[in-house]
């Protein structure tokens, strides 16, 4: 899992490191670094909102920050999230598959999910590993699964 250092203020009131360590795994296949539950967020306080588990309820309002592993072979799922789903990839290569086409995303590579109906698949025979934020959107359409 990938380092999480997460900034606060001490008690005198100064910036300061309030995490540094391992995001906590809510899976085999990622952990979620950080969650709020609103909008604007509530920067106060220094307790860990990083989640035990990752439920999609969590996508229900706030915004929520993980990363996911995805496994070759891991079996498709089809989905859609009343979500926009911010997505960067850190390590290999993932396909993202459409109702309308495919596009096979590499490390570097950025995506924007708008809540559309669709599924990963890793085909290359390596782990791939994305950080991916999502932020509660009104939908667009047909095809919720969750």
């Amino acid at each position: 899992m990938a380092r999480r250092v997460v900034t606060g203020l001490n008690a005198a009131g100064k910036s300061c490191v309030v995490i540094d360590g391992e995001i906590p795994a809510v899976s085999e296949v990622g952990g979620v670094a950080w969650h709020t539950d609103s909008h604007p967020v509530d920067n106060s306080g220094s307790e860990d909102a990083a989640p035990a588990e990752f439920s999609f309820d969590l996508m229900h309002a706030g915004s929520t920050f993980m990363i996911h592993r995805y496994v070759p072979g891991q079996g498709e799922f089809w989905h859609a999230t009343d979500t926009t789903d911010y997505i960067v990839m850190l390590e290999g290569e993932v396909t993202l598959l459409l109702e309308a086409g495919e596009v096979t995303l590499r490390k570097g590579d950025l995506c924007v999910d708008r809540g559309i109906n669709h599924c990963w698949r890793n085909d290359s025979g390596a782990d791939a590993v994305a950080a991916i934020i999502a932020i509660p959107a009104r939908p667009i359409g047909k095809g919720r699964t969750v």
